[in-house]
């Protein structure tokens, strides 16, 4: 599953520290009594949290203190995650900074014979809550799938290699593809430049998140 801007990248940037991530379809009072349930902490709104609260910003979870258990609210990847977990699909979490490591781990996944293997790009929401595209996932899963690619790993459909393209085509200018695209604009216009550029860490986490019952964890 793959939500670039922000889901997936906050995700690794949790994992990575040793948080585990519950995710949780619902930002309201549902989501409150769920991490107290859980013993963990809320991830609030972007634009709620204040000085050293956490929320669906990755800047804000690398800054964060003293946070073992995190339940994150999103509209698409939290949700995304969960409708995939109920139908007892392996869940991994994939963005552009882990799709190498993603891409190893599937491989591993598909030598057991565990396919087949879909990549979810997760998409956007427009302000009236229906969907759009979104380039960013477009090349998240682009990046995978090429990396995939790279290791021999064949049997794409043509959507999938529509995807590998994509990536491959914006590869090297990938930081100013992310701050151009309808996602990132709109983010760095809320002041949120951090996370757009945590987001084109290409490759630098080695940390594969894979949601075990109710939480992610390190694979």
């Amino acid at each position: 599953m793959v939500d670039v801007l922000s889901f997936s990248t906050t995700l690794t940037v949790a994992v990575e520290r040793g948080i585990e991530v519950f995710p949780f379809r619902w930002a309201d009072a549902r989501a409150a009594a769920y991490a107290s349930e859980c013993g963990a902490v809320l991830a609030v709104g972007r634009s709620e949290a204040r000085d050293g609260e956490v929320s669906l910003s990755p800047a804000s979870v690398r800054r964060a203190v003293d946070v073992d258990r995190l339940v994150l609210p999103s509209p698409n990847g939290s949700t995304i995650s969960s409708a995939l977990a109920s139908s007892g699909t392996t869940v991994l979490g994939g963005c552009l900074r882990n799709a190498a490591s993603v891409a190893r781990s599937v491989a591993d996944l598909l030598d057991e014979g565990r396919g087949p293997l879909t990549v979810v790009a997760a998409g956007e929401r427009w302000p009236d809550d229906s969907l759009r595209p979104a380039d960013e996932d477009l090349w998240g899963a682009g990046a995978i799938l090429a990396a995939l690619d790279d290791r021999g790993v064949g049997g794409f459909a043509q959507e999938a290699r529509t995807a590998e393209r994509a990536f491959r085509s914006v590869r090297d200018e990938l930081g100013r593809a992310l701050v151009a695209c309808e996602s990132g604009a709109e983010l760095i216009g809320k002041g949120y430049a951090d996370d757009v550029a945590i987001a084109g860490e290409v490759d630098s986490c080695e940390v594969v998140p894979i949601l075990e019952g109710e939480r992610f964890v390190p694979r």
